[in-house]
């Protein structure tokens, strides 16, 4: 049984009951085109590649056709939704050196090697014109062009066409940029921080303008609304979901009960890896024969790669990555906790894959986390490897609990999380648009 003070941990947070409250039903006709828009979609990447992979496929489960259109690095889709690559320079895969004379041709290619150049990300931009010329010449018979966060000034350019465009934000990375510059440790380091997120100054523009968003969470809606300075009623919210056909319990798996499971999408403060590898190191001494699986690998001379030599956890730690979606329920199935311990997120995808295949769940407080894990989880507060450390050891003493919370969580995600749902509120979302850009 967990101790009175992981108790207190536990029944300290007040959980979150997740609006799911459908949009007003818009009465579809007919199935319908849609165009999703990714400037990078590699599902290993983060969330925004996640998210294209299964709206995608959930809307052509609801009889839609689909076509996505993405920059490299590509996404992973199902084999009835229709690629449509838009190559950029991808720089931040290939480097400076492998710029050719040729690329140099395109003003597109220069702005995003001078971004490259320069220290800033202009992959969103970029993307943006090359999509907005593409569509032009090839997009009219589209119903709905659904943009993934690129929020680029070529997507307004699509509205004022008169494309019947609408965009999901996911959360505002004013919230990145403001947790990178808390963790800074020098000025110089915080000017390269502000540098590389000017785009913002772009964001903020185009989603003032824009006509149609959506987001992903309750907590989203409000944070984009203070961050772009727009009012909440003016943005639609349809949760993400989890795939449970996928991600599910597997009976034939048995528990590894010394391994903990984590999913790195990127080395950077906001995924709060730092909180959970002290508290790893914090654990070992009591379960010396721990183990962390990292999906993603930390880059050597990143934070966590230098902070797991200085802590002398290496033995403990196991990283895996570019796995198959099969593997990745596989690990969610062996692990005995997953930790999830991001500053923030707009919605939170590797808790609810964790809670839907049966695996108990450390969850921060961070962004839209309680409201997607809600009491079906341990929630911790956000930057507090202590009380990761010690909700962890007492999971890892109480294989009661353990099983409690995963009933639950797989539970939760059933009812309220899947995408099927999504896609019904999603289509119903698209309805609505079509009809108030038709009059």
């Amino acid at each position: 049984m967990p101790s009175d003070s992981a108790i207190a941990t536990q029944s300290s947070i007040q959980p979150v009951k997740a609006d799911v409250t459908p949009l007003k039903e818009a009465r579809p006709r007919r199935a319908l085109k849609v165009c999703l828009l990714g400037y990078r979609s590699a599902p290993y990447g983060g969330g925004q590649g996640i998210y294209l992979k299964y709206l995608s496929k959930a809307l052509v489960d609801a009889g839609h056709q689909v076509d996505v259109i993405s920059g490299q690095p590509y996404p992973h889709l199902d084999s009835r939704v229709n690629l449509i690559k838009m190559p950029g320079m991808n720089l931040f895969e290939t480097g400076l050196g492998s710029i050719r004379p040729h690329h140099l041709t395109s003003l597109t290619n220069i702005y995003e090697w001078m971004g490259k150049l320069t220290g800033a990300f202009s992959e969103p931009y970029c993307f943006g014109r090359r999509v907005l010329k593409y569509l032009k010449e090839h997009g009219r018979h589209y119903d709905i062009i659904h943009d993934n966060q690129c929020l680029s000034y070529g997507m307004l350019a699509l509205q004022k066409q008169g494309f019947p465009l609408i965009t999901t934000i996911h959360h505002p990375i004013t919230s990145d940029l403001n947790i990178a510059l808390k963790a800074a440790n020098s000025w110089t380091e915080r000017v390269l921080i502000r540098r590389w997120h000017s785009f913002l100054i772009m964001q903020r523009k185009v989603a003032r303008e824009l006509h149609h968003v959506v987001t992903v969470s309750e907590r989203s809606r409000m944070d984009i609304a203070a961050a772009f300075d727009m009012q909440p009623a003016g943005i639609s919210l349809v949760h993400c979901g989890i795939d449970t056909e996928e991600f599910k319990p597997l009976d034939h798996i048995v528990k590894n009960p010394n391994r903990v499971m984590a999913t790195v999408s990127s080395d950077q403060p906001l995924k709060g890896m730092r909180y959970l590898l002290e508290a790893v190191a914090a654990v070992v001494p009591k379960y010396p024969d721990l183990e962390l699986l990292l999906v993603g690998t930390p880059r050597e001379d990143g934070e966590s790669g230098q902070l797991i030599r200085k802590l002398g956890i290496s033995k403990h730690i196991r990283a895996v990555s570019g796995i198959s979606t099969e593997d990745l329920v596989k690990y969610y199935n062996e692990a005995s906790v997953v930790v999830v311990p991001s500053v923030y997120e707009g919605f939170g995808l590797p808790a609810g894959e964790a809670m839907a295949c049966g695996t108990a769940l450390i969850s921060t407080d961070g962004g839209a986390l309680p409201e997607v894990v809600g009491d079906a989880a341990i929630q911790v507060p956000v930057r507090n490897s202590a009380a990761i450390a010690e909700v962890l050891e007492t999971l890892l003493a109480s294989p009661a609990w353990r099983d409690e919370l995963a009933v639950a969580g797989r539970a939760r995600i059933e009812e309220l999380f899947c995408w099927t749902r999504a896609a019904q509120q999603m289509t119903n979302y698209y309805w609505q648009v079509i009809q108030r850009e038709n009059g």
